[in-house]
């Protein structure tokens, strides 16, 4: 695995695996790679010739200067599991490489609507610093397919609209969320759990299927199903930020042309905030066994 920290570098390995015809898949991550980072990879290696993947703590898109400073960064062992993966080729820029003028004077991508929801609504500029800095490293590794997990449907979301409306030539493939045997969705920000913590975790996941299972069985007052749910988040102990039911097209309210459903959530637990969402088929020709969909 070669590691490349300067975008002259990587575009001019990448060139000869171009010139030679391969099929290139991008990751890009923040590091502290986990089995829901590893399970991207090893989809990249399924749909492309070669593999790269970066990893990058991109200060543009924390609204806190100490969660920035507090995000783990474990780089010797993140190269270790790369390297044990098969990834052909890890970016690690630094921000002068990436802000060349400063962040201040940086080129900003937004993509209306879709930030705006959800963990936008508090959290301005959060998915104008992603849509930045990941149009900024598809500029710069000119993937033919990249690799994204469904944990963070809405960036998920937010990165398909940005490639359909800006016209990149690249396939954006999601992956269904990483998951520890509780349910829990895996996360870097999982480790600032406290132990007592991480038993209530999983309630998050577990109050989502609830919410699922109810609709799926025909429940459709969506707004009560929300206020129970984050009811029953805070008995738990949470400081929920949102629990809400979304077409999972456009993240607006469900309507009857509605085929797809996200139920999303986002909640303080202690020190970190966790995000995690499932998806329902609403689609009456199909067999409700069938329909959850995550």
């Amino acid at each position: 695995m070669k590691t490349c920290t300067t975008t002259k570098q990587l575009r001019n390995l990448l060139s000869r695996e171009k010139l030679a015809g391969k099929r290139i898949a991008f990751v890009p991550t923040m590091g502290n790679l986990h089995e829901g980072h590893l399970q991207l990879v090893r989809k990249a290696k399924q749909v492309a010739d070669v593999v790269v993947v970066s990893i990058f703590v991109n200060p543009l898109q924390f609204n806190a200067q100490d969660d920035l400073n507090k995000y783990p960064r474990t780089l010797v062992a993140d190269k270790e599991k790369l390297f044990a993966e098969g990834a052909q080729y890890l970016f690690f820029p630094s921000v002068d490489e990436v802000y060349p003028e400063g962040m201040a004077q940086q080129t900003k991508v937004s993509v209306p609507e879709l930030s705006e929801t959800l963990c936008g609504a508090n959290r301005p500029g959060h998915f104008t610093g992603v849509a930045t800095v990941v149009s900024k490293l598809f500029n710069i590794v000119l993937p033919d397919v990249a690799i994204f997990g469904k944990k963070d449907y809405q960036q998920l979301s937010i990165i398909k609209k940005m490639v359909q409306d800006l016209c990149m030539p690249i396939e954006i493939i999601g992956i269904e969320t990483a998951r520890a045997e509780d349910g829990l969705a895996l996360s870097s920000r999982n480790g600032h759990l406290k132990p007592e913590e991480r038993n209530t975790a999983p309630i998050l996941h577990q109050t989502l299927q609830s919410c699922r299972e109810a609709i799926a069985c025909g429940y459709d007052s969506y707004i009560e199903l929300e206020q129970h749910a984050l009811e029953t988040l805070k008995a738990a102990g949470f400081q929920p930020d949102y629990f809400s039911i979304r077409d999972a097209y456009t993240l607006k309210d469900v309507t009857d042309d509605t085929e797809l459903i996200v139920i999303a959530a986002a909640a303080q637990l202690g020190t970190p905030r966790l995000i995690d969402n499932v998806t329902l088929n609403l689609n009456p020709n199909q067999d409700w066994g069938m329909l959850a969909t995550n």
